[in-house]
């Protein structure tokens, strides 16, 4: 019985290993410079920004974002389409491919924030959950730059 025991408590260590050494060899997602613009008072919405980068083989999909922020968030294209600029919402989610990069920058694809439950302040932070397809849900906290999109001033 012992020695049944120690066989399957070996074979269990070797697939709990093979499986750690699976996820590591796939990398994973990575969220860098999340900031959004800081607004007037009574903005009816809001523009966040961020680049998602996977380090894995395997192309995820950013299906939504949740924060208490805003009443929703939506991920939205810029398009020239005959001349005009035009946003629309990305449907189905935003892919990053593997080995690859998502970028939500101003002049391109963004984050709107639709009904923000208070005004977005240059030097202040909220966080929102990214949820990934593959990855799963990511917490993520974004810096509230000035209206200009540069970072706040600091007054002494």
């Amino acid at each position: 019985m012992k020695i049944r025991m120690k066989h399957t408590l070996i074979w269990g260590l070797a697939l709990l290993l093979s499986a750690f050494a699976a996820i590591a060899a796939e990398g994973g997602i990575r969220v860098e410079s999340a900031w959004a613009r800081a607004t007037p008072p009574v903005a009816p919405v809001a523009a966040a920004y961020l680049v998602v980068i996977n380090d894995g083989d395997t192309p995820d999909r950013l299906l939504r974002i949740d924060s208490g922020i805003a009443r929703r968030i939506e991920m939205h294209r810029t398009a020239n389409e005959n001349g005009v600029m035009r946003m629309r919402p990305i449907e189905g989610g935003a892919v990053i491919p593997a080995r690859g990069r998502l970028e939500f920058a101003p002049g391109g694809n963004h984050l709107m924030l639709i009904g923000p439950v208070r005004p977005l302040v240059a030097g202040e932070t909220f966080e929102a959950t990214l949820v990934f397809e593959r990855a799963g849900p990511r917490k993520v906290r974004f810096e509230v730059r000035g209206m200009d999109g540069n970072a706040p001033m600091h007054m002494h």
